[in-house]
């Protein structure tokens, strides 16, 4: 599939983002797909990208993810004292847990939790050639059904991964549950662009760039459709904002990064 001139209009138009009341489950992109076929599509897309998955998102982000997951590591600043515990959902290549490692001098354990064994490969590789590997845990699991007992741990983090989860007010309270009383959840993905002229220019770009782009690059264009049409679905910022607390979070607030193109949502189990 591919968007002439024409289709931009259309796409962009009948584009209606889902709200707090849910609908991500069955939305494929754009597509209504029954929601049991939902985890499989999305599954086949980053088996398809997981080797070139830092190029995705250099290509959706033109770069800026990178600074993006550092001010997320900053806002979330993990204690540099032993037994700190983190849980990084669906970090499968490890962007956002090595951050962790890092910023808490090598003394944080992090668990990389991803449905996707394909995601996981990469990371472990990654981990194993930056030295970090006896930091790190790789689970093969659901967002949405986690092996862990309750209260298990400080911090959860999840960066561009919660809109590709089917149920994802199911995963915000399997965060909850499984963060202990104090814990912290960080949650980066890219949100409604809440700046004039800045958001008719990155819809042009996304729609009609990045899956040309990404076809060039990867000789794949498809999984970029998917993903960019994902974005266009996930709640906006409030919305998103009001999932967390239903899930029972506390003080969640949100920080807009390069005018709402991505956003970091904070919230507190008290």
């Amino acid at each position: 599939m591919s968007y002439g001139p024409g289709d931009f209009e259309r796409v962009t138009m009948s584009d209606q983002r889902t709200t707090a009341h849910g609908g991500m489950e069955t939305a494929y992109g754009f597509r209504q797909v029954d929601e049991n076929e939902k985890q499989g599509l999305v599954n086949t897309v980053f088996h398809r990208v997981a080797k070139r998955y830092d190029v995705m998102n250099d290509l959706m982000s033109a770069g800026l993810h990178r600074a993006w997951k550092d001010a997320m590591i900053s806002w979330l600043a993990p204690s540099k004292q032993p037994g700190y515990r983190a849980l990084d959902v669906a970090g499968g290549t490890g962007d956002i847990a090595f951050r962790i490692v890092e910023a808490s001098r090598r003394s944080a354990e992090v668990t990389v939790l991803d449905i996707n064994g394909s995601m996981l490969e990469v990371g472990r590789e990654r981990a194993e050639k930056k030295g970090i590997a006896e930091n790190l845990t790789f689970v093969e699991a659901n967002a949405e059904e986690l092996p862990f007992e309750d209260n298990s741990f400080d911090a959860y983090t999840i960066a561009f991964g919660i809109r590709n989860v089917p149920h994802i007010d199911r995963a915000l309270d399997e965060a909850f549950r499984v963060l202990k009383p104090g814990g912290r959840f960080l949650c980066l993905e890219f949100s409604e662009v809440e700046m004039p002229l800045l958001d008719k220019v990155y819809e042009n770009w996304s729609f009609h760039a990045i899956p040309r782009i990404g076809q060039a690059v990867t000789g794949d264009g498809e999984p970029y459709r998917y993903l960019i049409e994902s974005i266009r679905k996930f709640p906006n910022q409030q919305n998103f904002a009001a999932m967390i607390t239903d899930a029972g979070f506390s003080r969640v607030t949100w920080r807009n990064y390069t005018g709402g193109i991505a956003a970091l949502h904070s919230g507190w189990k008290i």
